[in-house]
């Protein structure tokens, strides 16, 4: 690591891309009865609780993809080299 706080920045980086996720990418979908199913596998009392569940996973995972392409992206064309 070249930084002490790189691994706070990263993980800052992936909730702000989660944040800005929701905005502007929609979640998946579900049936009623793949939902109900899920609520009993994952012993939920409602739906709303899966739905929660959901949300969260579905933004954690697109803010992480995002970050991981941004910062691709960042040290391949617009990174200063280092000799």
């Amino acid at each position: 690591m070249d930084n002490s706080y790189q691994a706070l920045v990263s993980a800052g980086g992936i909730l702000l891309l989660a944040f800005l996720s929701c905005l502007l990418l929609p979640v998946p979908a579900l049936s009623v009865t793949l939902a109900q199913q899920l609520v009993e596998t994952l012993h939920l009392l409602d739906m709303n609780q899966l739905y929660i569940l959901i949300f969260c996973v579905w933004f954690l995972m697109l803010g992480t993809i995002e970050y991981f392409v941004i910062r691709f992206i960042w040290r391949r064309w617009f990174s200063i080299q280092r000799l």
